[in-house]
């Protein structure tokens, strides 16, 4: 998955992976802030070229809040004892180009929002899919494409494809997300249908939302696709992809509603990494196909 020149991602088992949320968890019982809290080694220095925006919370400072147990989008690094993924590496780079100190604040995705307008962060990233209920309450930045998937035991004995496959089984997603938003649709349609419930095991960490598939406890976990095809890569022979990529929509960093400073240096931010190559790096340095840019292109077209 990593390109040849840098390995930023390890090609651990799932055990790896567990004892890496596991890890992650305990530095959180010790607090929250990014254990790493600039810019990173894997982001080259690059000098201000962007206005920084007058309503930080703390001046010099971007403050990010992010559930860091998205692999590989965020996550905690181990071996660096620092947050890590495609996203935090976008947000440090944007942070530079504004001349900011970036400090991640880890926090679970089902409380991001209200930390979001409660002003604990300046902005989110956190792969937070765009859609219209969100953005009654907040402003995006779009920068990513993506939809959804199920990863099911190899060879898929259940044959699932859908999630209307998938009433009356045990499945696994992450709480606050759209998946389970749409398993909970999906499960009244399988009530109208006269068929059993979508009996879900809802956790906060996605690694643990693996392992419930690992250990047999579920027929499949629903998550985004990067994630689906980032959990099956890295275990080979243990996991599939089942059906195909469905519901597709756009990333965004999220912004409080009427933030105008905020939004607009950030759209200048990301302007600023993607002309410099930055952010086309970032997709070889973490293995996102072309066809993934594709998707991000074609959807910034239908945007604009």
């Amino acid at each position: 998955m990593p390109s040849p020149t840098r390995t930023p991602i390890k090609r651990l088992p799932l055990v790896g992976l567990l004892l890496a949320s596991f890890l992650s968890l305990l530095l959180a019982a010790c607090g929250n802030s990014d254990p790493g809290t600039s810019s990173t080694a894997s982001t080259p220095a690059a000098k201000p070229n962007v206005a920084a925006p007058s309503s930080l919370i703390k001046q010099g400072t971007l403050t990010v809040g992010s559930d860091t147990t998205y692999t590989p989008m965020e996550f905690l690094d181990t071996q660096t004892n620092k947050y890590t993924g495609f996203d935090l590496d976008l947000i440090r780079a944007m942070g530079q180009r504004m001349g900011l100190n970036v400090v991640i604040q880890k926090t679970g995705f089902d409380t991001i929002f209200d930390d979001l307008k409660n002003k604990r962060f300046d902005v989110v990233i956190s792969s937070v899919t765009i859609n219209d209920k969100r953005k009654q309450t907040f402003d995006f930045v779009p920068y990513f494409n993506a939809g959804e998937s199920l990863l099911v035991a190899k060879g898929n004995p259940k044959h699932l494809k859908s999630v209307t496959d998938l009433c009356g089984l045990n499945i696994g997603v992450q709480t606050g997300t759209v998946e389970k938003d749409d398993l909970d649709a999906a499960t009244k349609d399988c009530k109208k249908a006269g068929k059993g419930d979508i009996k879900q095991t809802v956790l906060q960490s996605q690694t643990d939302v693996i392992q419930l598939l690992a250990n047999g406890r579920v027929d499949a976990t629903y998550q985004d696709s990067p994630v689906t095809d980032y959990y099956n890569k890295i275990n080979p022979g243990q996991f599939e992809v089942g059906g195909s990529v469905v519901n597709a929509a756009p990333y965004g960093i999220a912004i409080r509603k009427g933030d105008s400073s905020m939004l607009t240096a950030m759209q200048k931010a990301f302007a600023a990494v993607k002309s410099d190559g930055t952010y086309n790096n970032l997709f070889q340095k973490w293995g996102f196909s072309d066809q993934q840019k594709v998707a991000y292109i074609k959807q910034q077209a239908t945007l604009a």
